[in-house]
């Protein structure tokens, strides 16, 4: 037998709430009174026997079963809200829905989006990110730039491009602290992103002949790669960077690349597509308009930030 659904109006408060670790923030999003959220979540832990915030003087914070209990809760919302959304929509035949990495989507994707909206005013583009793969069965999502080796049983993977992986840090931290040789690394903080990039750093030392334990010293790990790179253009420490993920920032003077060395990622990047699908106009156009940007001859990556041309690996 199914268990019996706690109060929507209490599941609604405890999300807002979450989000905004505030009950007058989350009253004000939901337009009722901060005393109606108080006691809707209330409500919601009695009927769950479980406590979900630990209130002090002036602030809030989720106990251990609250955060466990609200990546689904705010994924069932977003479903709720994009499936009204859909419905209300009347020009659905023209959006074009895509789901991709945030990592990729926050430094690649949306910069060049712009530019696919002028040539192709007529579709409605819409960018949905996530570290899932993509039910597309669900009919929400009409496309996905994944990463991985193209082997999706079922799916249409049309190849976009491959990374290359090299450090990356701050102009700024190389004024304070000397970076001349990858020895040098030792004596540097190092950036680390766990979204599917945790052996970067020991793949590229080791092909650097530095010892692999190197990136075991003490550092910082971000948990999406965008995150890691902004730490880097912060002065944080250094980064291993990815090219789809640096190169904008590389050429802006944000980031510089203080080695010769780059290692070539085994991977790449694909536009996946239920085959059903995956001819239909606005598909073909957006896949079209990605091939044409992965395929321009890519400007130098600020050649003067690197002191020796890059050794191929």
């Amino acid at each position: 037998m199914a268990a019996r659904l706690p109060s929507l109006n209490g599941l609604r408060a405890f999300e807002a709430a979450a989000r905004h670790m505030s009950f007058t923030l989350a009253a004000a999003e939901l337009n009722v009174t901060q005393t109606a959220i108080s006691h809707q979540i209330r409500r919601l832990e009695e009927e769950l026997g479980i406590r979900l915030f630990v209130r002090q003087n002036r602030a809030l914070s989720l106990t251990p079963e609250a955060k466990e209990y609200l990546p689904g809760i705010r994924a069932a919302f977003n479903d709720l809200r994009l499936a009204t959304d859909r419905l209300l929509r009347k020009d659905d035949g023209n959006a074009l829905t895509v789901s991709t990495l945030a990592s990729l989507a926050a430094k690649w994707l949306l910069p060049r989006i712009s530019d696919f909206q002028e040539k192709h005013p007529g579709i409605d583009v819409r960018i949905t990110t996530s570290t899932a793969l993509v039910d597309f069965k669900s009919g929400g999502v009409d496309a996905a730039i994944r990463y991985g080796r193209g082997q999706w049983p079922g799916l249409r993977a049309d190849w976009l491009m491959a990374d290359r992986m090299f450090p990356v840090c701050s102009p700024e931290l190389l004024k304070r602290k000397p970076l001349r040789k990858p020895e040098d690394l030792a004596n540097h903080v190092l950036l680390h992103s766990s979204s599917g990039n945790d052996d970067d750093w020991r793949l590229w030392l080791t092909a650097a002949g530095l010892p692999a334990n190197l990136s075991r010293q003490p550092g910082v790990t971000f948990d999406l790669m965008f995150m890691t790179v902004q730490a880097a253009i912060d002065g944080l420490g250094v980064a291993m960077g990815r090219t789809s993920y640096v190169q904008d920032d590389i050429k802006k003077g944000r980031l510089i690349v203080p080695f010769e060395i780059e290692l070539p990622v085994d991977a790449g990047f694909y536009l996946v597509s239920p085959e059903a699908r995956a001819d239909t106009p606005k598909l073909s156009t957006f896949r079209k308009w990605l091939s044409d940007i992965v395929k321009a001859k890519p400007e130098p990556l600020a050649e003067a930030t690197m002191p020796m041309r890059r050794q191929q690996l």
